[in-house]
C-alpha cells in the first residue's frame, strides 16, 4: 500500500510507539524518522483492521502472547546488509588478526560472533574469508574456527539459515571465482543462488536480543557488531560495549562499523584502537 493512503502517524503517536520500540530494541528512533514508522507499521494496522497508529499502541500494551509486539520489531528493525561491507574488516580478520589469534591461542578452537547479524551476509563473509586464507596458508583449517551469528529477528534469521539470496545482490561487488567457488546457482531458472554446504556448516545462527545477558554464549576470540550501534542511545551504547568487552578473551578483537566509533565513552577504557597500515581499525581488549 502506497504511504500516502495509510493512516496519519501524529507526534503523539510516534512518541508513543517510539518509546515502546526502544524499550523493546533499544533503537532510539528520532522524529526524522516518522516517515520510516508510518510505512513499515501500516501494512500491520491494515492486517490488523486498525484505522490508528493509537490503536496499535494500545493493542501493543495488551500483547500477552508477544506476537504483534515481534511483528512490530521485525518491521521496524533495519535488516540492510552487504556482503564483505566496507571490506577493511575482512582484509584485517585474514591478514593480521587471525594470524594473531592464532599465535595466542594456538591449542583453542577460535570462536567468532557476528552480533546482528541480519540476513547472514556478514557471518558467511568471515566463513569465506577464513577459507580463503586456508587455501593461500594450509597451517589454517576451517574446522578449527567457530561462528555464532545472532539476531533480534526471527525473520532475518530464517533467510540467513537457508542460505539462499537472489543473484543480483550476489554478483554486486563479489569476485566471480567467490561466487563460483562458494555458491550454487538455482538450476530452476530462479534468479538466485544458494551458499555451499562448507560454508553454511561454520555458521550457528541464534536468536538474540542484544539488551540481553550474553553469559550463556560463553568467551569469543573476535567479535564483530557492526552498523547497528548507530541506532541506539548512549546510554545503550555505553553499557553495550562494556557487555561486549565482557564476551571476549584476553586480548580478543572486537570490530565496529566505519561510520561507529567508541571514543568518548567509558568502554573505550577497555580497548585499544589499532590502525591497519592498508587502512581501517578495530579493537584489541586490554587485558
Amino acid at each position: 500500500m502506497p504511504v500516502s493512503q495509510l493512516p496519519t502517524l501524529s507526534k503523539e503517536e510516534f512518541k508513543l510507539l517510539q518509546e515502546f520500540i526502544q524499550k523493546e530494541t533499544k533503537i532510539a528512533l528520532g522524529e526524522e524518522k516518522m516517515y520510516l514508522m508510518r510505512s513499515r507499521l501500516g501494512p500491520i494496522l491494515k492486517k490488523e483492521g486498525l484505522s490508528s497508529y493509537r490503536e496499535l499502541y494500545e493493542k501493543l500494551k495488551k500483547d500477552r502472547l508477544g506476537k504483534l509486539k515481534s511483528e512490530v520489531v521485525e518491521a521496524i528493525t533495519t535488516n540492510e546488509t552487504f556482503w564483505f561491507r566496507d571490506e577493511h574488516p575482512f582484509r584485517i580478520l585474514r591478514e593480521e588478526v587471525i594470524p594473531d589469534i592464532l599465535q595466542r591461542y594456538p591449542n583453542e578452537k577460535i570462536r567468532i560472533w557476528s552480533a546482528a547479524c541480519s540476513t547472514g551476509q556478514e557471518p558467511y563473509s568471515i566463513a569465506i574469508s577464513i577459507l580463503e586464507e586456508a587455501r593461500r596458508n594450509p597451517k589454517i583449517n576451517p574446522k578449527n574456527f567457530e561462528i555464532l551469528a545472532t539476531d533480534i529477528s526471527r525473520e532475518a534469521l530464517n533467510i540467513a539459515q537457508k542460505g539462499k539470496y537472489q543473484w543480483l545482490a550476489l554478483t554486486r561487488g563479489m569476485k566471480p571465482e567467490i561466487l563460483d567457488r562458494y555458491f550454487i546457482k538455482d538450476s530452476d531458472g530462479a534468479d538466485a543462488a544458494t551458499i555451499k554446504p562448507e560454508v553454511r556448516s561454520m555458521v550457528t545462527f541464534k536468536q538474540l536480543n542484544l539488551q540481553d545477558s550474553f553469559t550463556s554464549l560463553g568467551k569469543f576470540h573476535i567479535i564483530f557488531c557492526r552498523n547497528v550501534t548507530i541506532y541506539f542511545s548512549k546510554e545503550f551504547k555505553e553499557e553495550l560495549f562494556k557487555k561486549l568487552a565482557g564476551a571476549l578473551k584476553p586480548h580478543g578483537v572486537f570490530f565496529l562499523g566505519a561510520s561507529e566509533t567508541m571514543i568518548g565513552t567509558s568502554a573505550s577504557k577497555l580497548f585499544k584502537l589499532v590502525r591497519s597500515p592498508k587502512g581501517g581499525t578495530y579493537y584489541r581488549l586490554i587485558s
